[in-house]
């Protein structure tokens, strides 16, 4: 149980530190309090949302997660099973193609070595926020390929939306004051979440 607890505060803790940081950011603005505050979220991020399924993964195993809360398994398994690895594939193709971006052009990562650059070529011309995209298409599969109710769930109604509160209420305010106008431009121009396609 304690592993199902993990998972449920992990995600409670993110949503409160982004407002929390979101907050005092906006009543201290400035770009070293903005790298500052950014490590403490990613620290969060990784205690919070990363580090439970994986624990999980091996202790107590993902699909017993359902039997531990009284849960029925997902129906319909080969249905569900399909579906999870549709969305893995772009899932993982976001995950990787971002980290390299991240390196290449932004001369960072996607967490701890904050980038020194807007980046804003490849797939983060469709979308702003392609790796959070890869993250959440890989959350709802682990939970459709493992078949457990719960992990979908936790993906879904907590591991997404508290995600989505970093981004829309720390991130985005973090990266408007590391980087300024060309941060500013950028998000004008391109779309928050799901990718443009054509010109």
């Amino acid at each position: 149980m304690f592993t199902i607890y993990w998972v449920i505060t992990g995600s409670a803790a993110m949503a409160v530190g982004a407002i929390v940081l979101g907050i005092w950011l906006r009543q201290n603005p400035s770009k070293e309090n903005a790298e500052r505050s950014s490590r403490v979220m990613h620290f969060l991020f990784f205690a919070g949302q990363i580090a439970p399924p994986i624990v999980a993964f091996f202790y107590p195993g993902i699909s017993r997660f359902d039997e531990l809360v009284g849960l029925n398994p997902l129906p319909m398994r080969p249905i569900f099973l399909g579906i999870g690895i549709l969305l893995a594939i772009p899932g993982f193709y976001f995950m990787a193609v971002t980290n390299k971006l991240l390196r290449a052009i932004g001369n960072g990562t996607n967490a701890f070595v904050l980038t020194k650059h807007v980046v804003n070529d490849d797939i983060y011309k469709r979308t702003r926020n392609p790796m959070s995209l890869g993250f959440y298409l890989l959350a709802i599969a682990l939970g459709l390929i493992t078949g457990s109710t719960f992990a979908t769930l936790a993906a879904v109604l907590g591991i997404i939306p508290s995600h989505l509160i970093f981004i829309k209420y720390f991130e985005e305010k973090e990266l408007e004051l590391r980087f300024g106008e060309s941060y500013l431009e950028y998000k004008k121009t391109v779309p928050f979440l799901i990718p443009k396609f054509g010109s």
